[in-house]
């Protein structure tokens, strides 16, 4: 007779339960593994904007990256292109000095006011500031058109017609408007009295000079061609009192020598030298389709080979375009317009005087707009752009301007101050 032995742990259920078949335990971790796969594609839809709408919920999981604030700015947009400095373009010395040309000075010398420009016939010619040309000779005397005209007039003094105030000018023809001819002041204009705009320019200048003794007018007057002797024994010139039509170079300020278009010892004439302004400038060949940022005094930035930025101004914008060589259609290169750029602080240029240059100016410029990093901007699955929340949420936004690493944005749901995610 056989016996059956029962362990006590097992009548209480005390033993451990017999282990699950192999079958089951292999189940049990493919569906766990199952489930992380899910959960990560979820984490990664949700970062690329795949799937759900624009506001998918304060779970939705973030990434990692810097939060930005979006701000209410002004964006401007900067455009270059390159330019020339230099002194601008030489122009020819109006010399009307005749005779043999004897001295020239050197090539970028720099002459201002009572300077001597050169010397014809070892005659100097003086520059002098002022926008009137020399046009004719200026002295006590009559020139001979007047003269001429003097003498068709009775040699007896004609009287002003009763209540008119006026006296006859030496030439016949009435003082000009505001110069004194008599009545309440009692200055009466003698024959032997020039007048005119290019005698007040004149005696400005004799004055600047130093001399003086005599009002400065319109008149030249005996006090006038006084202190003119004295300049001209200064010059070491015959004493005269009468300033010839080639006597005297009249320019807006002092002028930098350029290069000479004759040789000592050739006829003088205009092609003798030329000359330009002192003061460096830009010059800018603009395209003449891409030149709306060239308006007169708009600001601009040049910046020299040596990386200095120096402030400039459009001073003048051309008006003929020129064709590049080998014709528009053959180069391929657009027409071009000269732009001219000044620079009122000289002193920052330092000493260089010509060499390439780079013109950056303003192209466009939003004001009061709200902008984001260029960075913060996430493509959307449906297409355009968005921008991150800080909470892991992605909004649909508008943009504009691009300027400076930041982007103009707008949009229903974007306001100043949100919170908003750089990815890394």
């Amino acid at each position: 007779m056989t016996e059956t032995v029962t362990r006590l742990d097992d009548a209480d259920g005390t033993a451990p339960a017999p282990p699950p078949p192999r079958g089951r335990r292999r189940r049990r971790t493919v569906l766990i593994a199952s489930a992380v796969v899910v959960v990560a594609a979820v984490a990664v839809a949700g970062a690329l904007g795949l799937g759900g709408g624009k506001d998918e919920g304060p779970g939705a999981l973030p990434r990692s990256g810097s939060v930005v604030s979006v701000t209410r700015e002004t964006l401007t947009e900067r455009t270059t292109v390159e330019g020339r400095l230099g002194y601008g373009t030489e122009l020819p010395l109006p010399v009307k000095a005749t005779g043999t040309v004897t001295w020239l000075p050197e090539q970028g010398a720099t002459v201002e006011r009572g300077d001597e420009l050169l010397r014809v016939d070892d005659r100097p010619v003086i520059l002098m500031y002022g926008s009137l040309p020399m046009y004719r000779s200026l002295g006590p005397a009559p020139q001979e058109d007047e003269q001429d005209a003097a003498d068709d007039q009775d040699s007896g003094e004609q009287q002003p017609s009763a209540g008119d105030g006026k006296s006859p000018s030496p030439s016949g023809s009435p003082a000009p408007e505001g110069l004194a001819t008599g009545g309440d002041t009692g200055a009466s204009q003698t024959p032997s009295e020039l007048w005119g705009m290019d005698v007040m320019q004149f005696e400005t200048n004799l004055a600047a000079l130093g001399y003086t003794g005599f009002t400065v007018d319109e008149r030249f007057t005996t006090g006038t061609a006084a202190a003119v002797e004295r300049w001209q024994k200064s010059l070491g010139l015959a004493e005269t009192g009468t300033v010839g039509v080639g006597d005297v170079i009249y320019s807006a300020g002092k002028v930098r020598i350029g290069s000479a278009g004759a040789r000592l010892g050739s006829a003088a004439g205009e092609n003798t030298l030329t000359y330009t302004g002192t003061a460096r400038k830009v010059i800018v060949d603009a395209s003449a389709a891409d030149a709306s940022w060239a308006v007169r005094g708009s600001a601009v930035t040049v910046e020299l080979p040596d990386g200095t930025p120096v402030k400039g101004r459009v001073a003048s914008v051309g008006k003929q375009a020129t064709a590049p060589e080998g014709g528009e259609g053959g180069s391929g290169q657009p027409a071009t317009i000269p732009v001219t750029i000044t620079m009122e602080d000289q002193k920052t240029i330092g000493r260089l005087e010509s060499g390439p240059v780079t013109v950056e100016y303003v192209g466009k410029e939003v004001k009061d707009v709200l902008a984001v990093p260029v960075a913060a901007l996430v493509a959307l699955a449906e297409g355009g752009h968005g921008l991150e929340t800080a909470d892991g949420r992605f909004v649909a936004v508008q943009t504009g301007l691009f300027a400076d690493g930041n982007v103009e944005v707008s949009g229903p749901t974007v306001r100043e101050g949100m919170k908003v995610r750089i990815p890394e």
